[in-house]
């Protein structure tokens, strides 16, 4: 049996923690021992780790600064103060701080995973939670493997890095056969009318997730006489200008804030159309979601959208990354006939891709090759 420690920041509403959870919660209990640690405890997803997941933290509660205060240490100091057990594999799940610690192990019978989930494009963004760009790189080359959770976030990394260790693309676990059956759970989703077309966002309400540009949109479409409604799942440091947006444009009617919800599924699915409007992802793991419910998505073109939606349209569409166009991606699927429910019958099809046997046998077969 190998000894697994996943780290990452924290079990919060993101995807990345999302999908660290449903990948561990359904690896094979009789081949890996697994323990996540967290470096700041009180997430929401916490409550969703199976009873055998061996849970750790290292502070109660986050802290202003904390990458400037991981910086004074050297990564060998911060791992010998958090990883207190040997690990056959450590596994760091997100870009950043955690990669940082986990390449301060210098235990030759302990494997390195480095795990990347966003496109960073430039050395600046790549090296924030590093004290300059070459400990960075430094600090990703002590990895024996690096997984990336697309082809194009794989790219950006390599490109940046002039990587050259070895690296692969691994795609988030989703609960498919959870997601299925939350779908159908009708409570609360009578607000949802059948007398208008409605469009879901799922995710962080945050300016960089594309809610401006959602209401700008919504406004519009509006303003053309569509019968539209918006519904915003999640919750963010941007609800505000959403609700002031809402209420200046006499649109209080037509944008629903409905917060952080543990079921987004049966809302996801009884809307007619899914939008991903950001300006950057790594690998949406809500607009996987939307697909394995059947509902018809258009996405900006961000790290995944063409994996997800296909390269030419064949499951979704996905749009130049800018208002006008995402607008115009909308308006096609809402007005040229048919198109709608085609994409509802491709989403069907796209989702069975992502089913929850064949990522995380994927993800076993790498750790057991290390």
């Amino acid at each position: 049996m190998k000894k697994i420690l996943f780290l990452i920041p924290n079990l919060s509403v993101g995807g990345a923690e999302k999908v660290l959870v449903n990948l561990v919660n359904n690896m094979d209990k009789e081949k890996f021992d697994i323990t996540v640690q967290v470096l700041f405890a009180g997430g929401v997803n916490e409550k969703f780790l199976k009873p055998h997941i061996k849970y750790k933290y290292c502070y109660k509660k986050i802290f202003r600064g904390n990458s400037k205060y991981f910086c004074l240490f050297k990564p060998e100091t911060l791992y010998k103060r958090f990883i207190k057990e040997h690990y056959d594999i450590i596994v760091s799940y997100l870009e950043g701080p955690t990669a940082r610690i986990v390449s301060g192990c210098n235990d030759k019978d302990t494997k390195l995973v480095s795990w990347i989930h966003i496109e960073q494009h430039t050395e600046k963004a790549l090296s924030a939670s590093f004290r300059n760009f070459d400990e960075a790189k430094r600090c990703y080359n002590k990895f024996d493997n690096t997984v990336c959770v697309s082809e194009y976030v794989k790219n950006d990394f390599v490109n940046i890095l002039n990587f050259k260790k070895p690296i692969e693309v691994l795609y988030n676990t989703n609960e498919t056969n959870d997601i299925c059956r939350l779908a159908n759970d009708e409570e609360n989703t009578q607000m949802i009318s059948r007398d208008e077309t409605n469009i879901c966002v799922v995710g962080k309400v945050h300016i960089r997730k594309g809610c401006d540009r959602i209401c700008h949109i919504q406004k519009r479409l509006k303003s053309e006489g569509f019968n539209t409604h918006i519904y915003f799942l999640g919750v963010g440091p941007d609800e505000n200008f959403v609700k002031d947006f809402a209420k200046e444009n006499n649109l209080e009617n037509s944008i629903t804030l409905l917060g952080y919800q543990t079921n987004p599924y049966k809302y996801v699915k009884k809307c007619d159309l899914f939008v991903c409007a950001s300006l950057a992802e790594g690998f949406s793991t809500a607009v996987t979601e939307a697909l394995i419910v059947g509902t018809p998505v258009v996405s900006t073109n961000c790290s995944g959208a063409y994996e997800l939606l296909g390269e030419n349209n064949e499951y979704g569409i996905v749009t130049e990354n800018n208002e006008d166009a995402l607008y115009e991606g909308i308006e096609k699927i809402l007005t040229e006939e048919n198109l709608l429910q085609h994409y509802k019958e491709q989403a069907r099809v796209r989702g069975q891709r992502f089913s929850t046997e064949k990522t995380v046998k994927a993800v076993e077969n790498m750790l057991e090759s290390l």
